[in-house]
């Protein structure tokens, strides 16, 4: 998805002597972070232990948590599905949904814009144009257990950053609204690049690969893969806490921020490099999935408002939990077949979202 308007005042302001450091108050019947974190982390284990036993062949909680206490072991075949096949993939499905959701909470709160989602800078087209190379031309080739879709997507993602942000860049400045539309120009041209590959397969698989990809499908990815990308998770979650702080600054302006000595040009570097990693990696995973990013960090502003500090461990938790859900979803309601879960969370949320707007009809901080 890609911003239709821009916003670049703040919706709401205060003069200098009214917040220290632009952080927002807290309003009235907001929850408390601490024990919503809370809650969010047991749910999560939860729906781990849910996702792991549900499938086409069942396996109770009852008895994965015999196997962990070590009372009664799985058979060759529980392990095999656990182990090898369902635990990987809600690992990488907790993954693509926490990394989507911060950085839609990352690039919302850098555009000040309430429809801005982890494609904003254009990096679903470049992602689009490397896995295509990936999928036609070295379908056999991996390293280091990612397969060469996954690198080349995560290549393109990153490489298309850097090319929007080089449009965007004018001395020494970046011009917000002119980083957006070259975002939308480089995104369209490159996603409309699949047509060119699809002409070029004659049998028809490849194509296959692509659509199933483009519509968002989580597979099941080796430990290794697995690990690289947790850890490219946790490094960018690290290096985004301390910049929540300066995100509620920002919100009040940019003048405003550069009066506290915020700098305003090196932290939407940062913002920038960070949220695009985090979309990099949930697309060398998932493929394209809408809708995570969207709605994940707008249901967190509305239960503890527009705090980026509190936002942030609730957002990544709220993220995993989400997507997992709704990965388990798309693997069980239609057994033995399997629906894309990017086409599932179109219909989910979607719905979802509107519902949102609609039931709440106010305003709130981005």
């Amino acid at each position: 998805m890609e911003v239709a308007t821009v916003s670049t005042e703040p919706e709401t302001a205060s003069p200098p002597g009214g917040r220290q450091g632009g952080q927002p108050k807290g309003g009235k019947g907001r929850i408390r972070p601490w024990p919503l974190i809370i809650l969010l982390a047991v749910a999560l284990v939860v729906v781990t232990l849910l996702s792991l036993a549900t499938g086409a062949v069942s396996i109770s909680p009852r008895t994965i948590f015999a196997a962990i206490l070590r009372e009664h072991p799985l058979t060759e075949t529980q392990r095999l599905i656990l182990f090898h096949i369902r635990l990987p993939r809600v690992l990488a499905s907790g993954l693509v949904g926490s990394a989507l959701a911060l950085a839609g909470l990352l690039f919302q709160g850098l555009f000040r814009n309430p429809i801005a989602d982890p494609y904003v800078t254009g990096c679903s087209g470049g992602a689009i144009f490397g896995a295509c190379i990936g999928i036609f031309y070295f379908s056999q080739w991996s390293v280091f257990g990612f397969s060469a879709t996954a690198l080349l997507a995560f290549a393109g993602s990153a490489a298309t950053m850097a090319l929007v942000y080089s449009l965007a860049r004018s001395a020494g400045r970046t011009n917000v609204v002119t980083l957006l539309l070259a975002g939308f120009a480089i995104s369209t041209m490159f996603t409309n690049t699949s047509y060119f590959f699809e002409l070029l397969d004659k049998t028809g698989a490849s194509n296959r690969i692509l659509i199933s990809w483009l519509h968002g499908v989580i597979g099941i990815p080796a430990w290794s893969e697995l690990g690289i990308s947790a850890a490219l998770l946790g490094l960018s979650a690290v290096a985004a806490l301390p910049l929540m702080r300066t995100l509620n600054t920002l919100a009040l302006g940019d003048e405003y921020a550069q009066q506290l000595g915020v700098r305003v040009e090196a932290t939407r570097v940062c913002i920038i490099l960070i949220g695009s990693l985090l979309t990099a990696v949930a697309v060398s995973l998932g493929g394209m999935i809408s809708f995570a990013g969207l709605i994940v960090p707008h249901v967190g502003r509305l239960l503890l408002g527009p705090d980026h500090v509190r936002l942030l461990p609730v957002t990544a938790l709220a993220g995993a939990i989400f997507l997992m859900l709704a990965d388990t979803l798309a693997r069980t309601v239609f057994a033995p077949s399997e629906v894309p879960v990017g086409i599932l969370m179109a219909f989910i949320g979607g719905p979802f979202f509107l519902y949102l707007l609609r039931k709440l009809k106010r305003s709130y901080t981005v």
